[in-house]
């Protein structure tokens, strides 16, 4: 009898001792944290010998913390990462590619949208996204009343939306902003806003096919800044990170009209008394652009063995349909494999609808290197606000810093 119990109690012990044990590293961010906190648990009740530890640290750290992690042998065995940082983590040699048997190349590229192509180097995809978002335009349902325009309806192109932003614009006494028309903020998603849709709107490109030379240069970026750049020193619709940032405004139901990505919708529909509507984003001259970006997971160098077949496994079920249906439920990204998208429940769903649509005609910039990259057109419009300078004079320099990143990124 003694033995008996010994041996009953002893069977747990060992199955606990010989499982595989992984951890998924992630940037704190509630929903996404409490969505994968859910797939976590799926996976692991369908793989019980398998045990994933989630760890997350803040946007500001992420980085530097899993660099310093993978390079001393330690951290995660999956890690998330920004689509633009692949080459980054890349040359610091952090990825590992993916498995030809587990992530059959030609399954990818059937079934995921084409903006993942950016995670294929030399020939191998080194990780896969569980949602992509695109850009949309926001409008409080509330002020457009009061400013005597149809609550329901958007303004649907470039001229309107300058026409609308000066109907929504309030002032003081002074003569100063305090509820702006349109918000503008080039440190948020407007330089995607900017490089992806406006200079393809206005029959540009902002690189050259292999994306190793800025485009942008030309009288299309120029006509694309100049309207840009007006909003602020022409239409006087809007003043720079109003309130900080452009979400935090239109939050406070001081900002009409907001262009966002899709992953602000949790923060949205979270706001008090914030009555809004989502479409996709203005056309200029008939033509339809957009920008798309995703967040990716793929296996670490420190995922060796058994510990990279679990990763593996792991990754192949935060990749999967289900997965992406219960994210895009609960963080409000959009899924990255068509199929799951364009299920008629999503596709013409109000709020998701318009990202999800938006997607037909996205393109996503190859980042050299996104922070820097994006500095440069936050410094191109400040050129122009606040010291005076041309349209033209700032957008040729953008554009020298930008090559000067690309060449540098290139050299390595």
């Amino acid at each position: 009898m003694r033995l008996f119990i010994a041996i009953f109690f002893m069977l747990p012990i060992a199955a606990v001792a010989h499982a595989v044990e992984i951890d998924y590293w992630q940037y704190s961010y509630k929903s996404r944290v409490d969505a994968m906190d859910r797939l976590i648990a799926a996976f692991e009740a369908e793989n019980p010998d398998i045990k994933v530890h989630q760890t997350t640290f803040p946007y500001a750290q992420y980085r530097t913390k899993v660099a310093a992690a993978v390079s001393a042998g330690e951290g995660p065995d999956v890690v998330q990462l920004y689509y633009g940082w692949l080459d980054d983590y890349l040359n610091a040699g952090i990825l590992k590619p993916l498995s030809e048997e587990n992530f059959p190349a030609a399954e990818i590229e059937k079934d995921f949208f084409p903006i993942v192509h950016n995670m294929k180097a030399d020939g191998q995809y080194f990780a896969l996204p569980t949602a992509v978002r695109s850009l949309g335009l926001f409008w409080n349902k509330k002020l457009f009343r009061e400013a005597g325009l149809d609550p329901d309806i958007p303004p649907k192109t470039l001229d309107e939306l300058a026409d609308f932003a000066k109907k929504l614009t309030k002032h003081d006494r002074a003569g100063n902003i305090i509820q702006v028309g349109i918000t503008i903020g080039p440190i948020d998603q407007d330089h995607n806003w900017w490089r992806e849709v406006l200079v393809r709107q206005f029959g540009g490109t902002p690189y050259n096919a292999d994306n190793t030379k800025v485009t942008y240069d030309d009288e299309a970026g120029i006509q694309a800044f100049d309207y840009y750049a007006g909003l602020v020193t022409d239409h006087k619709v809007s003043v720079v990170d109003f309130m900080d940032k452009g979400e935090i405004a239109f939050k406070a139901g001081r900002a009409a009209i907001h262009i966002d990505g899709s992953f602000a919708l949790s923060t949205f529909d979270r706001a008090r008394r914030l009555d809004y509507g989502v479409a996709e984003l203005p056309t200029y001259d008939g033509i339809k652009s957009n920008f798309a970006s995703y967040w990716v997971n793929g296996i670490t160098s420190k995922a060796t063995g058994e510990k990279r077949e679990a990763a593996e496994k792991f990754l192949k079920f935060i990749t999967s349909e289900k997965a992406m249906q219960l994210w895009l439920d609960q963080v409000g990204e959009l899924p990255a494999r068509r199929a799951v998208a364009n299920r008629p429940e999503n596709r013409d769903n109000p709020k998701f609808g318009p990202f999800i649509r938006g997607l037909d005609y996205a393109h996503s910039t190859k980042f050299y290197s996104e922070a820097e990259q994006r500095r440069t057109v936050v410094d191109m419009l400040d050129r122009v606000v606040l010291n005076g300078m041309s349209v033209a004079r700032s957008l040729r320099i953008a554009a020298e810093e930008d090559q000067a990143i690309i060449d540098k990124a290139r050299m390595k």
